[in-house]
């Protein structure tokens, strides 16, 4: 299974909006925020892997 890094960007009601930091790219993931941990702010960064979002900082 891959392995992938997002950093939060911003909150849009009850979804985020995601942005990948392990490849170069300016697009956002839109996703529902209940798939992720609950203690996330703006900035902060999450680790994608075996279909669960982890909070690493």
């Amino acid at each position: 299974m891959s392995t992938w890094y997002y950093v939060v960007v911003s909150f849009d009601g009850d979804y985020v909006n995601l942005r990948r930091t392990d490849i170069a790219s300016d697009e956002l993931k839109l996703v529902a925020r209940a798939l992720l941990p609950a203690e996330i702010r703006v900035g902060s960064k999450l680790k994608y892997e075996m279909f669960q979002y982890e909070l690493i900082g």
